[in-house]
């Protein structure tokens, strides 16, 4: 059998192939992507090439005259594509990041090719009929338990992808796979054409009263960059929102503000997601239907820990039926603020974040202004760095003379302990118009085998968190603090993977796992004694604060539980819907909020128009956050029973789930590491829902 390899194409190079880096070996420190190199139209030419390589590969594949086996079959088969896949991880983890008009244009382009290449390849009857084969065979291979993992679900997933249906319903599912393909990007960027259009000027300085200097001084400078010297700029970028909702005394400029950031995609302007959502939610239930399947929801949670719609829907019920009283608690205490201070009015949920800070001052007598000083960014991301040591006896060494994929991002090489080389870590942490929303851990290289030669990962962490401004460095917020401690854990994750292969099947709902269980590190005391240090003096943030902060863990616990559960029951009503469909998004919204209960006084965590993860990756899945709440929890119950930097607790979490993921079945993974199912208990109990 002939495998046409990446190198053999790359050798008879085309005009479009010259001086393009990604038909080239990388000779950069540790093979990194050549980013100063690597220009908008390189793209569409490689990912065209990427595909007719790939092509080849599988053709090669299903021309073998040999029975299939895993090794003619399916060790070829996830090598196929590699140089799509290297063009592929660059291409999308810069237009998440650092995209432009050009990136913009190159991903409508591509993302249909991308799903026309994807159906030929999983509508493949040659191939299926091999990897079918070679599932029915499987036990009289001699396959290890990765091997025999990857068959199994390597085979599910092509039944899952329309292999066994009919030549006319293949058809019609390549259909609905491309209509998809283009409006779920055009959601994404409509969001990010939202977010960026959007400014609140402030020009009068009575306008700032109540907001602390550091948040002033950062609008200032973003006014400035903006041309507008002697303003003041506010964005719905988070870091930029809440604090002004946090300690605006203006409540109309809070309400201007949180409205618009609320009605983005629902302006009824070119970037309305109003239609483009209701038409992905129609092509889903329409696919679902085609697939043999009664939901979306249903195709998405197969391959889950939870399995049905049901099971989601009772954990998101049960927790939110014990999360609105607390919130209505909550409620009630801020109307009692409002009175007292002479207020005529009823809150409102542009209101929340204001009287939740007096609420917090008076309760605990903690202002998060005390708190943003010991949390400056560098010592936020190095204590990170000391927990991940501690646990795991790795060490980050910054690098310089690297090629990084935008000049505010830093690189370091992760080591173990004995000095080997792990991988290579980027952080870019600042807010910018090329960059989406929130928070996220990406990848330039996955880690895998080949040839017996491990390829390392190249891992990504991206944030917005508040800049640095004038001479003060970057400080957080303690909730930025969480984020940061939440995708570095997702970055640890990445760095261990220890699989063979590049075919991996990962349970949606185990995945926040590794991330959510390194926020409860972030606020032990003993680990906020290692980074929590004065920006100005060194000194370590005092007992009394820290106290403060443990005392105030309940703290806003309804609010927050309450607006990621309707977020998560809204995604799961919109899946849950049976073909045909026809949606009328903002009355579909309003009546679920109705539906399930949810207070006037808060919004949904995201509302339908600007709903990201729903679109790209969460879809019917957005519940994971919480059902991996379950599993965290109940996890550092067993780093607090034997101590949070117990190396046999942190080895086993390590070998059975940092490793594993994506190679053994989740259920198992957490069986191996906890010895039991997980138990709800510590989740209500940490969350005062109990």
């Amino acid at each position: 059998m002939m495998v046409v390899t990446v190198a053999a194409i790359s050798c008879n190079t085309s005009k479009k192939e010259q001086g393009n880096p990604f038909f080239s070996e990388w000779k950069t420190p540790f093979g990194v992507p050549p980013f100063e190199q690597i220009n908008n139209e390189h793209y569409v030419p490689a990912i065209d090439s990427g595909i007719a390589v790939a092509r080849a590969e599988i053709a090669a594949i299903t021309a073998s005259a040999g029975a299939p086996t895993f090794a003619n079959t399916i060790a070829p088969y996830d090598r196929a594509g590699m140089l799509l896949n290297k063009v592929a991880y660059v291409f999308y983890s810069q237009t998440s990041a650092n995209t432009n008009d050009i990136l913009e244009q190159a991903q409508m382009e591509i993302a249909p090719k991308i799903s026309a290449f994807s159906d030929e390849v999983l509508l493949n009857a040659d191939l299926f009929g091999r990897i079918k084969t070679v599932y029915e065979n499987r036990e009289a291979e001699q396959l290890n338990d990765e091997e025999m993992f990857l068959i199994e679900n390597l085979y599910r997933s092509f039944v899952r992808n329309g292999a066994l249906l009919n030549a006319e319903d293949q058809e019609t599912l390549k259909k609905l796979n491309q209509e998809l393909s283009v409006l779920t990007v055009k959601f994404s960027q409509n969001v990010l054409a939202e977010t960026n259009d959007y400014k609140l000027v402030i020009d009068n300085e009575a306008d700032l009263k109540g907001l602390p200097e550091s948040v002033i001084r950062t609008a200032a400078a973003m006014a400035a960059a903006d041309s507008l010297e002697g303003k003041w700029v506010f964005t719905t970028q988070k870091p930029s929102m809440i604090p002004f909702l946090q300690y605006a005394d203006n409540r109309d400029l809070r309400k201007k503000l949180y409205d618009a950031y609320l009605s983005r995609g629902n302006n009824g302007n070119e970037y309305d997601n109003n239609k483009v959502l209701a038409d992905i939610v129609r092509l889903r239930a329409d696919r679902a239907k085609l697939l043999g399947y009664k939901t979306h929801a249903d195709i998405v949670l197969e391959t889950r820990m939870a399995k049905t719609p049901e099971n989601v829907l009772n954990l998101l019920n049960n927790l939110l039926e014990r999360a609105l009283p607390v919130a209505g608690r909550e409620r009630d205490e801020m109307q009692k603020i409002i009175e007292a201070e002479g207020g005529t009015f009823k809150l409102e949920p542009h209101d929340w974040w204001y009287y939740a800070e007096k609420l917090r001052k008076e309760k605990y007598d903690l202002d998060e202004t005390e708190l943003r000083p010991y949390f400056s960014l560098d010592n936020a991301r190095d204590g990170a760095f000391a927990v991940a040591n501690k646990l795991y006896g790795i060490t980050f060494t910054p690098i310089s003379n690297i090629p990084l994929p935008h000049p505010d991002a830093q690189a370091f090489e992760v080591k173990e302990a004995d000095g080997s080389h792990v991988g290579v870590l980027y952080m870019d942490f600042f807010p910018r118009e090329s960059k989406r929303q929130g928070a996220w851990c990406g990848g330039y290289r996955d880690h895998r085998v080949i040839d017996g030669k491990v390829i390392t990962p190249v891992v990504t962490i991206v944030g917005n968190f508040t800049p640095p401004a004038g001479d003060k460095p970057a400080l957080l917020s303690m909730d930025d603090v969480l984020t940061l401690f939440h995708e570095f854990g997702h970055g640890l994750q990445a760095l261990f993977s220890d699989n063979t292969y590049g075919s991996t099947t990962t349970a949606w709902d185990i995945v926040e796992l590794p991330s959510q269980i390194m926020e409860h590190w972030a606020t032990e005391p003993e680990v906020l004694a290692m980074y929590a240090k004065h920006f100005e003096t060194g000194e370590v943030i005092p007992e009394e604060l820290v106290e403060k902060i443990k005392n105030s863990s309940y703290f806003n616990t309804g609010f927050d539980n309450v607006e990621i559960m309707a977020a998560s029951l809204l995604d799961m009503a919109y899946y849950s819907l049976e073909a045909p469909v026809n949606v009328d998004v903002q009355k579909f919204e309003k009546e679920t909020m109705k539906k399930i209960g949810l207070i006037p006084e808060i919004e949904p965590r995201y509302r339908s128009t600007y709903f990201l993860h729903i679109i790209d990756g969460y879809d019917a899945g957005y519940y994971v956050y919480t059902w991996a709440a379950v599993l965290d929890n109940d996890a550092f119950e067993a780093f607090k029973e034997n101590g949070i930097f117990d190396q046999a607790t942190a080895t086993s979490f390590r070998k059975n789930i940092l490793e594993k993921m994506g190679t053994m079945d989740a259920e198992q993974m957490y069986l191996n590491f906890r010895g039991r199912e997980p138990e709800i208990e510590p989740l209500l109990r940490n969350r005062g829902l109990n």
